[in-house]
């Protein structure tokens, strides 16, 4: 691969799925890996200490956020999210590109990228290419993500007196856009490529787009990765797209991306998703479920998720999941007093529940990577009831 910020070692093979080990300017994480979602420099009611201790590598901040509070300018001057969070390890940013588009009631797209209104004071603030580069070499993270348009992945569902006709328009309305984001994508790598200002420091990966259309995801493969970058990315995945689409797109692409370089899975983070794209041969995850999850008293546990604000947790003295060794539940604390705590409205309950998803991840990620280097993969579904369960709904990386 070619020389850079960042090193990839292939330490085993299980079919498609690769153990692996990449080695960043901030140290070394392992491969497959799952990355929690510390959107604006922070994880929510964790401390590093706390985020480190559930076995977590490398953490991701949400570049679109950090752009608008406190500012690129303003990390820069203190020395980079890093160094402002206190976190030691390795980081990687996304690019805004996703929450531009998604997060905002009035966003406007054309060439150059996308104007918005700021959450923060309502005013208005352009995003593109350079910017985005712009802020994430302000940021520092060890790996950083090209700007990129996502496009919905799927068609909206039809009314039931829509007519033929106004279908087909839209039909080729959104085969049309499809084409003019992946068209775009790569004008835009283009201008990220020139734009980074810190490719020793900072690896870039290409984002691969298409949305469902396989033909259009082999197209974006093959333009994407003739740019020889340290790491590539599948991105517009679980955007509102089902479980078999979800699974089709990735079958699919996974194997046609360099097998030499790390290979990330955007904002995709159920367990079953997360084992089905390991199958295929991806490296790097990331979602926000388990904080999200977790501030809402909604645990995960390798038989399946459970709430804990239910009546039947009122009097119940086991812990979350018997067979985890997180803060929650090996220090003891019962799902009783966990349900209470969400009850009193005590911020305690939202940490805790939060460090035991995060553990959850993390210990089936180290499951993950002992079946691929044992050549075991037929054991992880008994070990890991929740991989057949089937989720609710499916997140994408925004907050």
């Amino acid at each position: 691969m070619s020389a850079g910020p960042i090193r990839f070692d292939i330490l085993a093979r299980c079919g498609a799925a690769r153990l692996g080990r990449v080695h960043t300017p901030h140290g070394s994480f392992d491969t497959p890996a799952f990355m929690p979602v510390a959107t604006a420099a922070a994880m929510k009611g964790l401390t590093p200490a706390q985020v480190r201790g559930t076995g977590s590598q490398i953490v991701l901040n949400n570049a679109y956020h950090l752009l608008l509070r406190p500012g690129g300018e303003r990390l820069e001057r203190l020395g980079g999210s890093r160094r402002f969070m206190r976190w030691d390890g390795p980081m990687l940013t996304d690019s805004g590109g996703y929450q531009a588009y998604s997060m905002s009631d009035t966003n406007e797209l054309d060439e150059d990228g996308v104007t918005f209104r700021s959450f923060v004071d309502g005013s208005k603030v352009r995003l593109g290419p350079e910017s985005s580069m712009r802020v994430q070499n302000q940021i520092g993270a060890d790996i950083i993500m090209a700007f990129d348009d996502c496009p919905p992945a799927a068609l909206p569902g039809d009314g039931a007196d829509e007519r033929r006709a106004a279908r087909t328009r839209r039909v080729e309305d959104h085969a049309r856009r499809l084409r003019e984001a992946h068209e775009r994508t790569l004008r835009w790598l283009e201008r990220c490529i020139r734009a980074h200002a810190r490719p020793q420091d900072q690896a870039l990966f290409g984002i691969v787009q298409g949305a469902t259309d396989l033909d259009l995801r082999r197209r974006s493969v093959e333009a994407t990765c003739a740019f020889d970058l340290p790491g590539f990315a599948i991105g517009g995945v679980a955007v509102g797209e089902g479980t078999g689409a979800i699974r089709s797109v990735v079958e699919f692409t996974a194997p046609l991306l360099p097998d030499a370089k790390p290979r990330y899975l955007m904002g995709v983070g159920y367990e079953r998703d997360i084992v089905m794209a390991v199958a295929a041969g991806v490296d790097m995850f990331d979602c926000v479920l388990p904080t999200r999850n977790g501030r809402n008293a909604n645990a995960f546990t390798r038989e399946g998720p459970i709430r804990l604000r239910n009546a039947c947790h009122s009097d119940d003295p086991r812990p979350i999941d018997p067979t985890c060794d997180c803060e929650a539940c090996a220090g003891g604390f019962s799902r009783a007093y966990l349900r209470h705590l969400f009850q009193a409205e005590e911020m305690l309950g939202p940490t805790l529940v939060s460090i035991h998803n995060i553990r959850h991840f993390q210990r089936l990620m180290l499951s993950v990577r002992t079946a691929i280097r044992e050549d075991a993969w037929d054991g992880l579904s008994a070990a890991w009831p929740c991989i057949g369960a089937r989720p609710e709904s499916h997140d994408t990386e925004s907050t």
